[in-house]
């Protein structure tokens, strides 16, 4: 009789759990990893990512989760002992695997990406180029994450994958819409043009006004279910480092003696250079009739003249070619005019950052502000700024460049100048190429689709659970008295 009574109790159990509406259940996505190496021609820095494994629209919605800064210069100084380019990434693949969950490592895709110092010495040696990324990708292969590559960007993909960053870190891309509980398309998207200055390259890369010709810089590419177009360039040997190397040695050759006047350097300051290191570089390597003091040493003594510094570095453009034409920036290079906002990040922002300079300053305040600097002696500056001694004796002329670069070359103006935002994040995230790749590389990883599972909700099933533990329970006390009371 009690065995009865417990089965009934359990049927009607059952028959209340049928009777009650049976809902969907969703269950969470997970959460994915990814890192990508940003292998810069002075250093190498590794970002991690992670994304919900749901995706949107077929692209991750990435947030930046780790930056390290690997120790020591950039891969490409490596060229005479490839292993150390591999080794001089572990403390940070160390890091890196502390931040990433262990069921989720070995899933989480792992990139290198080089940029210009790679690109120059490919030019010159592509056998010692071949052989660091072979080394890189050997210690990158001995850690459990899924090893994806490690090759050399090409410069317009450096500056699209700048332009992708900007955008999704300020919302141009997708947002999130609170009433719609879920990411959407801004109605009336404002795309930011990208300006990046790196070590050994610059670009610029932005959306045109209206119908563009004679236009092959183009990059193309889909994310969040829309395609975009923009222009992108890049100029190698323009970066900063490039810069100041080919400047040094443009006034070496047109002064030809052992002593040289550098107008661009403080006062009081004075560098050697070897004749030698210029052939270390594309850039500086080409021969050149008017240096003919062999291998000797050249001192370079500092003037502190920021109009004869101006007239030097514009002798690093070949603006002639362009002529008059608006459509082209210097060297014949073909570019639309610039609109919109932009930003402007990396060495950019740096130098005009320290000058505490900002385009809200009209263009006389920050020439006047650049000029006063570069008058300052060695002595005052050291004394004013201590801890950047290492760069002192650069920022008159990389402020110089930079101002030449954006206003003769990209044809900045006092109208447009105010355009320019100098930044060196945007929602708390390093500005840079690997946040845009990896955001176009999660096209290629497949969503994985939310598991919807019929079910009932958590509290119902609780007592349901409980309901039929107490029937098991009074059968079996039922049983267990009856079987004594017939012993009896």
């Amino acid at each position: 009789t009690a065995i009865v009574g417990a089965l009934i109790a359990l049927s009607i159990v059952a028959l209340v759990l049928s009777l009650v509406k049976i809902e969907d259940v969703t269950l969470l996505p997970t959460v994915k990893y990814g890192m990508v190496f940003d292998a810069g021609s002075s250093h190498t820095s590794l970002f991690v990512y992670e994304w919900d494994s749901d995706k949107e629209n077929d692209t991750g919605v990435v947030s930046q989760t780790l930056s390290c800064d690997v120790q020591g210069q950039g891969i490409s100084s490596y060229a005479n002992d490839p292993p150390k380019a591999g080794d001089s990434l572990r403390e940070c693949l160390d890091k890196a695997l502390k931040v990433i969950p262990a069921a989720e490592q070995r899933g989480a895709p792992a990139y290198l990406g080089a940029t210009a110092g790679m690109r120059l010495l490919r030019e010159q040696n592509s056998s010692a180029a071949d052989r660091i990324l072979a080394e890189v990708a050997k210690t990158m292969q001995e850690y459990p994450v899924a090893f994806k590559g490690a090759r050399i960007l090409t410069g317009e993909e450096e500056g699209a994958y700048g332009w992708i960053t900007i955008n999704y870190l300020l919302e141009s891309f997708t947002k999130y819409s609170p009433k719609a509980h879920t990411w959407v398309r801004p109605e009336a998207a404002n795309f930011l043009g990208a300006l990046d200055l790196g070590g050994a390259s610059t670009q610029i890369s932005f959306m045109p006004e209206g119908s563009v010709i004679n236009w092959n810089e183009a990059s193309k590419f889909t994310l969040y279910g829309h395609n975009y177009n923009i222009y992108t360039h890049s100029y190698l040997c323009y970066g900063q480092n490039e810069m100041l190397k080919r400047l040094a040695k443009e006034l070496i050759a047109v002064r030809g003696k052992l002593g040289v006047d550098h107008p661009c350097y403080p006062k009081d300051y004075n560098e050697t250079v070897s004749l030698s290191s210029f052939r270390t570089s594309l850039c500086t390597n080409r021969s050149d009739p008017r240096l003919t003091l062999s291998d000797s040493n050249v001192t370079l003594e500092g003037r502190g003249n920021a109009s004869g510094c101006l007239a030097a570095i514009k002798k690093l453009f070949n603006f002639s070619e362009c002529g008059q034409s608006q459509d082209c920036t210097f060297d014949g290079i073909y570019q639309p005019r610039v609109s919109g906002k932009f930003i402007a990040f990396a060495g950019f922002y740096y130098t005009f950052h320290f000058l505490n300079l900002t385009s809200q300053q009209s263009l006389s305040n920050v020439n006047s502000t650049i000029q006063t600097f570069c008058k300052k002696s060695w002595t005052e500056l050291v004394k004013t700024f201590p801890q950047q001694k290492g760069y002192l004796h650069t920022y008159c002329s990389m402020a110089i460049y930079i101002l030449t670069l954006l206003l003769d070359g990209y044809k900045f103006n006092e109208q447009t100048w105010s355009s320019i935002h100098f930044s060196r994040q945007a929602a708390n995230t390093d500005i840079g190429w690997t946040l845009g790749f990896m955001l176009n590389f999660t096209n290629m990883i497949p969503a994985e689709a939310l598991e919807h599972v019929k079910g009932h909700q958590p509290s119902l099933w609780a007592g349901a659970v409980s309901f039929i533990v107490l029937a098991i329970v009074a059968g079996l006390v039922a049983v267990f008295l009856q079987c004594f009371w017939n012993t009896k």
